[in-house]
């Protein structure tokens, strides 16, 4: 029986990222039944294709996509299906796509988004480091000032950091992390989903000295834990706070503050302050 055509519209496919087995029947589906796919390269969206025993019109569309491509784009949805792809994993994480979601918002047109392979999400789950937060921070910058920019500003997020890399970069990333977020654990996931998959972790420095030795190849996500939490002042160092809070503000703000700023318990830090202000 013939299935029956997609509504008009946009719909965002994620494709495997290395096992051609992780795409989904939806996504099959939905590549089956679609009238154009939109795609970083028609070499590697075909290799899928044909895998799938499936042919479609295909449309090169990414960053670098003039703005009557993503026009002529946005004119076909209005009464076609178009599928757009990444090269590999969920369009829009760190690959092209935002402008044209965008637009195709703005005009009222259908979008929809199939949930299904992402680089970030696997090697979250592979790399044993807290998971409850995280920041993806996309392709560290090639240049060493910038790169170690970008590092010192993120430096105190309270998340695991995520980055994709790439090989021939991957040792002077972790040289900048060395330098800018000394004794977090670290993590590289490479070649996630195909036969020789990796998931290392350790110090700055025991993975610069692996990758030195073993160049890597392949693609990378590189991710470094939280900072470690700041140690609980002792009791001297508390009291010094609320003497210098207490200089400026009553006892309940004083306690307010220094909770605040240090994560410790409001109530306790009030009766103390009222003991202090209560000294002679």
């Amino acid at each position: 029986m013939d299935t029956p055509p997609l509504a008009p519209g946009l719909y965002i496919v994620a494709t495997p990222i290395g096992n051609l087995g992780d795409i989904t029947a939806r996504a099959a589906d939905v590549i089956a039944r679609c009238d154009v796919i939109a795609c970083e390269d028609t070499r590697v969206t075909g290799k899928l294709l044909n895998h799938l025993g499936i042919r479609k019109a295909m449309r090169r569309y990414d960053d670098h996509a003039s703005a009557e491509v993503r026009e002529r784009l946005l004119g076909e949805m209005a009464e076609k299906s178009v599928v757009l792809v990444s090269d590999a994993g969920t369009p829009l994480i760190s690959d092209p796509g935002y402008r044209l979601v965008r637009e195709a918002r703005e005009r009222g047109l259908a979008v929809t988004s199939l949930p299904g392979p992402s680089a970030l999400t696997v090697a979250l789950t592979l790399a044993g480091l807290p998971t409850d937060r995280f920041l993806f921070a996309g392709f560290l910058p090639s240049k060493d000032k910038a790169r170690g920019d970008v590092l010192a500003e993120l430096a105190a997020t309270p998340a695991t950091l995520v980055f994709y890399e790439t090989g021939p970069r991957l040792v002077a990333s972790l040289t900048a992390m060395a330098q800018h977020l000394p004794g977090r654990e670290l993590a590289v996931a490479r070649e996630l989903t195909k036969l020789h998959e990796e998931c290392r972790s350790g110090t700055p420095e025991e993975l610069i000295a692996h990758y030195t030795a073993h160049p890597p190849k392949g693609e990378i996500v590189l991710l470094a834990g939280p900072p470690p939490e700041p140690a609980a002042p002792q009791a001297d160092d508390v009291d010094a706070l609320l003497r210098a809070a207490l200089a400026q503000a009553s006892p309940s703000q004083a306690a307010g503050q220094v909770a605040k700023a240090h994560g410790l318990d409001r109530k306790a830090l009030y009766a103390r302050a009222m003991a202090l202000k209560a000294e002679p």
